[in-house]
C-alpha cells in the first residue's frame, strides 16, 4: 500500500477521454522542454502549462504540484521502457546467449540515447524525488522478462539464475548511467555499448 508520501504524488485524475489524452501528452511534452532548457529547479507549472498551451486550472486538475508530475513524467518513461525490455527479450527466447546479451544491451542503450537530452533532465528531476515504487515496479518487470529469456538460452545454463540476472542488468543499467553522469560524447559512448555487451557475453560464458 503506498504511504501517505506516494498518495501525494499521484494524479488527482487519470485522463480517460482522447481530448484529456492529448491535453496529457502536451503537458508531459512541456515538462521535458522545460526541463532541458531551464532544469528540475527553475521548473514551475506555470511555465509547464504556458508551453502546452492549456490553462493552469487544466493542469491542476491532473497534477497538483511539479513534485506530483515529475513523478508521473518518470513512471510513464519506466513503463515504456519495461514495455521495450520485455519485447525484445521475448524475440529472443530460444537463442544463444550471445544474441540475447547483444539485444538486450541494444535495447537498453537504444531507449536512453534516442532523446539523451530527455534522460539527463529525467536523472535531474528525481534528485529530490521518492522514486522507488516506480524502480521496485520496473525492476520487477525486467527481472521476470530477463530471466524467463536467459532461462531458454539454448547455449547456456544457470544455477543461480536470480543471482546472474540481477548481476547482468545492474552491469548493464549501472554502465549506461555512468555514460550520461560523464557526459560522455556519443562516439565513447557507443564504444563502451560494445565493450558492454563484450564483458557481459563473457561473464554469462563463465558463471555457473
Amino acid at each position: 500500500m503506498p504511504t501517505s508520501s506516494h498518495l501525494s504524488l499521484t494524479p488527482r485524475k487519470q485522463p480517460r477521454q482522447k481530448r484529456a489524452l492529448v491535453t496529457v501528452n502536451a503537458i508531459f511534452e512541456a515538462t521535458i522542454q522545460v526541463l532541458v532548457s531551464d532544469g528540475p529547479r527553475r521548473l514551475t507549472t506555470t511555465r509547464v502549462a504556458d508551453r502546452a498551451g492549456v490553462s493552469v486550472g487544466s493542469m491542476y486538475q491532473y497534477f497538483p504540484h511539479k513534485q506530483a508530475l515529475f513523478y508521473a513524467l518518470n513512471e510513464r518513461y519506466l513503463v515504456r521502457l519495461a514495455e521495450k525490455i520485455e519485447a525484445a527479450c521475448e524475440a529472443q527466447h530460444g537463442a544463444a546467449i550471445e544474441k540475447m546479451v547483444d539485444s538486450l544491451v541494444m535495447t537498453y542503450w537504444c531507449a536512453k540515447t534516442e532523446r539523451p537530452e530527455v534522460t539527463r533532465a529525467l536523472y535531474q528531476s528525481v534528485a529530490e524525488l521518492d522514486n522507488q515504487p516506480l524502480i521496485t515496479a520496473f525492476a520487477k518487470r525486467i527481472d521476470i522478462a530477463t530471466a524467463t529469456m536467459l532461462k531458454s538460452a539454448s547455449n547456456a545454463s544457470f544455477t543461480n539464475l536470480p543471482i546472474v540476472t540481477l548481476t547482468l542488468l545492474s552491469t548493464i543499467f549501472g554502465t549506461v548511467r555512468s555514460v550520461f553522469e560523464r557526459e560522455l560524447p556519443s562516439d565513447k559512448g557507443d564504444a563502451i555499448c560494445k565493450q558492454l555487451a563484450v564483458m557481459c557475453i563473457a561473464y554469462l560464458n563463465i558463471v555457473e
